[in-house]
């Protein structure tokens, strides 16, 4: 049986992960994941650079990369009058996530089968 206390500490850090789950849900923010990482140049990305491989337009990559930002998942360095976007490479955002979805996993386990399947 699954203590209350166990259920109280995983609802907090569901809650503490809320902002990340919804960013990382968004497709678009998906996306600009996807071709960030399938970039050659790992010193960063210009939030033109992205809108070219994507069909967004500048505004709307600045507003999701500001997401991406303030939850940790990337970082920007700035040269000059230039912004550079990159991933974090603590991952310390997506580190927490997978502490959090594995609490949750080993609860899940230690609940009672409840399919109704004799197997």
């Amino acid at each position: 049986m699954v203590s209350r206390r166990e259920i109280e500490k995983l609802t907090q850090e569901l809650q503490s992960s809320r902002k990340l789950l919804t960013a990382l849900g968004d497709e678009v923010r998906q996306h600009l994941i996807l071709v960030m990482m399938q970039s050659d140049d790992c010193t960063g990305l210009r939030v033109n650079e992205i809108a070219k491989k994507t069909s967004l337009s500048r505004p709307a990559v600045s507003h999701h990369l500001q997401i991406l930002k303030d939850v940790g998942i990337i970082r920007m360095r700035r040269e000059g009058t230039k912004n550079y976007y990159y991933f974090d490479e603590s991952a310390a955002a997506i580190d927490s996530l997978i502490a959090v979805l594995e609490h949750a996993k080993r609860i899940v386990t230690t609940l009672p089968d409840r399919s109704g399947d004799d197997d």
